[in-house]
């Protein structure tokens, strides 16, 4: 059976390390955590960043989850979303254009013909302005879903917001895949020109849902 790249690149660190006559080092994890906000101070750091950072930022409530997607969506002109398998259908109530579930079986380059996508999130970081994404969460689906389509709508609930890396990290499984977020994909060319939706969605519009 041929081994896949992953499992190449670990039996050769594997093979590098037994081979080390070095002493095994011990990384230092002082890292400052516990920190907290009110959840007023919490939300506008966050949307600061996220601001600083070219997303586009709506807030609502449980109530209004639905009425909310359903204005960015079509602000966007986006008549066919994809969507992953767990995401709530209450939240896309509103919206009345096509919703496609994905799945490990459709293919990636299949995803382009998508207008958009809209996800859940496992936890932010307010400090950074970061979502984290976890691929093995149902309401969130796997990495290509939320690269291939050039609009990502993303739905954070505010008590998953942590203040700092270290409190948000904390609350991820190590062993999961997780996609770090820090606004629309973004860089730039030889010219110092900044090029947006070459790596990635064009657009972030993150929907903050500030109660369940």
């Amino acid at each position: 059976m041929t081994a896949t790249a992953r499992e190449t690149v670990l039996r050769r660190v594997r093979d590098a390390l037994a081979l080390s006559d070095g002493p095994e080092v011990t990384v230092p994890r002082g890292y400052r955590t516990g920190r907290s906000l009110p959840d007023e101070e919490r939300l506008a750091l966050f949307v600061d960043r996220l601001v600083d950072y070219r997303a586009q930022v709506r807030t609502c409530t449980a109530a209004t989850t639905a009425a909310v997607l359903a204005e960015v969506l079509h602000t966007h002109g986006a008549r066919k979303i994809g969507v992953p398998p767990g995401l709530d259908p209450a939240w896309l109530a509103g919206f009345d254009g096509e919703t496609v579930t994905d799945s490990a079986e459709v293919p990636a380059p299949s995803l382009d013909a998508l207008d958009g996508v809209v996800t859940g999130s496992a936890v932010s970081c307010a400090e950074t302005g970061t979502i984290f994404l976890d691929g093995a969460a149902a309401d969130q689906g796997r990495r290509a879903l939320t690269l291939v389509p050039d609009l990502h709508v993303c739905v954070v609930e505010l008590s998953s917001v942590r203040t700092g890396v270290p409190e948000a990290v904390a609350q991820l499984t190590p062993e999961h895949p997780i996609t770090l977020i820090s606004g629309p994909s973004a860089t730039s060319d030889i010219e110092l020109e900044r090029v947006e939706g070459v790596h990635g969605p064009r657009t972030l519009a993150v929907v903050i849902r500030t109660d369940r």
